[in-house]
């Protein structure tokens, strides 16, 4: 005797009426696809993808023209500080003349 519960009695009785739907042909490798590879879906993908980036450059080539028009100018550079140049000094140190003559001999 088995100590099974309905439900699994149930569930045993299902998965081998499935199990005896499935027939050798079922199990057989699908054949390998015939024709041409580029079907209509895609080449109008391509298309539309085409269409897309030529629409997106001529809207960026647009953009950019239209910024430099004589009615509205680029804006000037921020000014620059007016200050005293200032000579770069060197490491080397400059002798000094001195006041006292040396002697020699």
């Amino acid at each position: 005797m088995s100590n099974r519960t309905p439900l699994e009695e149930r569930l045993r009785a299902a998965l081998e009426a499935r199990g005896r739907l499935i027939s050798a042909h079922d199990l057989s490798p699908a054949r390998p696809p015939a024709g041409s590879t580029w079907g209509t879906r895609r080449i109008r993908r391509v298309l539309s993808v085409a269409v897309a980036a030529t629409a997106a450059a001529a809207a960026a080539v647009i953009l950019v023209l239209s910024s430099n028009t004589p009615d509205r100018p680029r804006p000037a550079p921020p000014a620059r500080h007016s200050s005293p140049t200032v000579a770069p000094t060197s490491s080397v140190p400059h002798p000094v003349p001195s006041a006292v003559p040396s002697t020699t001999r």
